[in-house]
């Protein structure tokens, strides 16, 4: 909503980030989509159509321990979370 104030109004920005209550590190803040999620999501597939009994924990050990991946387990967790959720909703239409 900011955005759209400092686009079509041309306010500037730290007025704007006052008005809102919000800093402007907030404000320019943009978040990192890159590639490594694809990447974690693939491997959690792999994983979990290989060893279908694995759950969250054994597929972040077998990444971590065995394969070297340093990736943060929060951020594995959510994806993993993801994709089970939407093998659940699949399950479920059918």
């Amino acid at each position: 909503m900011a955005h759209k104030v400092v686009s079509e109004q041309g306010v500037c920005i730290r007025v704007v980030c006052v008005a809102f209550r919000i800093s402007e590190s907030c404000y320019r803040y943009e978040r990192k989509l890159d590639a490594e999620n694809d990447e974690v999501a693939n491997w959690l597939i792999k994983l979990t159509d290989n060893h279908r009994n694995w759950g969250f924990g054994l597929c972040y050990l077998y990444l971590r321990n065995v394969k070297g991946f340093k990736w943060n387990h929060k951020r594995v967790y959510r994806i993993y979370k993801e994709l089970v959720h939407r093998l659940a909703q699949r399950l479920q239409k059918c």
